[in-house]
Formats: structure tokens, C-alpha cells, sequence
């Protein structure tokens, strides 16, 4: 691993490990997955997996302070010398504009953090929303069926992917036509 790659791991862990351990399997194993998509984003492989590394750091206790996990994590990892890039890919990974708008936080996302349309942030959509809570890999139509079963039908979580499934859909498709174009 690289520097970057290796300091995002160390961090991960020290922040999820101790007390979110099912969170933990997720990440890495997200992490794995856009390891494995690296070769699909070229030049940005390496800043693909760091932000798999962190795009969950924000829901641990220690972090967490609007309850919005992008948007935290993002903030602690500019706050602790990670670039405005790798934080902006975690403030926005998988179509976190439309969870901000529904906690009333699209604002501060929007004015904190550049959103990035680009091949880097479609695979580490892909990698996140491939990977179940456990750290299985699933289908992107069950990974939103395991969510909406966890959440219940009227909570936010479950609201907010009504209105970003298609976006997310479309980053996924665009991710595995990459893949074909470059063997696994």
C-alpha cells in the first residue's frame, strides 16, 4: 500500500475497530472491492481505496457531530490534514447530496465540498453500495433492499434513496461497463 492508502487504513481502524465492528467489516471490505477497482481509474487508484478507507469515519463517536456521517467525516478529515479532494469524495460518496437535503444540510455540503462527477467517484459508489453491512457482496438492488429493510419505509435514510436510486444507478452501470473495459 502507499502512504496515503496506508495512514487512510490506520485511521479506519483506530476510528471504527473498537466500537463499530460491524461498520468495520464494511469498510473493509469496500476497501478491498475499490482496491480491486483501481485499475479502473487509473491514475486516481490510489485516492479511490484512501477514500474507501474513510468514507464511513464518520459515524464513529468520536466524529460524529450533525449526525450526518459524509458531512462529518469529511469535515474531521480536513481538519486533520487529509486533502480537500479525499474529503470532498467522502463528504459526497454515494449520492450523499440527496441525505443532506433531507437533514436540511445541503447547504454546508454544497459550500464545504466540491462535488466531483468522475470515474473515481463512481467506483467508490459502486464499492460502497456492492457491499452489505457485514462486508458480503450483494447486488446494488439488494444492497437498497437491505437498507430500506433495516431503516423501515418512512425514515429518512429510506426517503432520501426513493430520490437518489437512479443517480446512484446510473455511477453503478457506468462503473461495470469500466470494469469491462479493463479485466479484473
Amino acid at each position: 500500500m502507499d502512504l496515503l492508502t496506508t495512514e487512510a487504513a490506520q485511521t479506519a481502524e483506530r476510528l471504527l475497530a473498537p466500537s463499530l465492528t460491524r461498520r468495520w467489516q464494511h469498510v473493509q471490505a469496500v476497501a478491498a472491492k475499490a482496491h480491486r477497482l483501481e485499475p479502473v481509474v487509473g491514475s486516481d487508484g490510489k485516492i479511490l481505496s484512501a477514500a474507501a478507507w474513510l468514507h464511513d469515519i464518520g459515524y464513529a463517536p468520536s466524529i460524529a457531530d450533525t449526525g450526518f456521517h459524509s458531512l462529518d467525516g469529511a469535515r474531521w478529515l480536513l481538519r486533520h490534514g487529509f486533502g480537500l479532494r479525499l474529503a470532498a469524495l467522502v463528504a459526497h460518496h454515494s449520492c450523499a447530496t440527496y441525505e443532506a437535503d433531507e437533514r436540511g444540510l445541503g447547504h454546508f455540503l454544497a459550500a464545504e465540498f466540491p462535488r466531483e462527477e468522475s470515474a473515481t467517484s463512481d467506483a467508490l459508489a459502486f464499492a460502497d453500495m456492492t457491499t452489505g453491512p457485514d462486508g458480503q457482496d450483494l447486488s446494488v438492488e439488494d444492497r437498497l433492499s437491505e437498507i430500506r429493510e433495516r431503516y423501515g419505509p418512512d425514515h429518512l435514510v429510506t426517503r432520501f434513496w426513493k430520490k437518489a436510486e437512479p443517480v446512484l444507478l446510473e455511477a453503478i452501470r457506468r462503473t461495470e461497463a469500466r470494469m469491462g473495459n479493463h479485466p479484473m
